[in-house]
């Protein structure tokens, strides 16, 4: 594995780390990668991300697990844009077809799906 190559912002960032799990179901976990590839993606949600000052999102798959990082602006207020995303073009039609996939409820908001994980380690310095 060659690893990721990140993107390098001018000012100070914070991350974000979620986990969610999706349903035990190869068919629909291909496609979850296929709604989440560059070619199927729905740009209005893309959009909607950038939108609220999020400046990069990730989400990583082993298995059934998904692991979610974003990076944001130092001043960057999380719920605040996910209300705001929440109220954007597509979005909630976004979440409700993703939730058939993921196994929650079709009205289910960003952080009743997705669980914010707690940094346990780096390297300190």
């Amino acid at each position: 594995m060659d690893g990721y190559i990140q993107k390098t912002y001018a000012g100070r960032t914070k991350r974000y780390v979620q986990t969610l799990d999706l349903r035990d179901d190869p068919e629909m976990i291909k496609e979850y990668r296929k709604w989440h590839s560059e070619e199927f993606q729905w740009k209005e949600i893309r959009e909607g991300i950038k939108a609220v000052g999020i400046l990069e999102m990730e989400i990583y798959i082993l298995g059934t697990r998904l692991v979610m990082i974003v990076d944001a602006p130092e001043d960057f207020d999380w719920k605040g844009a996910m209300d705001k995303l929440a109220t954007l073009p597509r979005q909630a039609e976004w979440e409700a077809f993703v939730s058939k996939l993921q196994g929650c409820r079709a009205d289910a908001h960003s952080d009743e799906k997705w669980q914010m994980m707690e940094r346990m380690f780096y390297l300190y310095d």
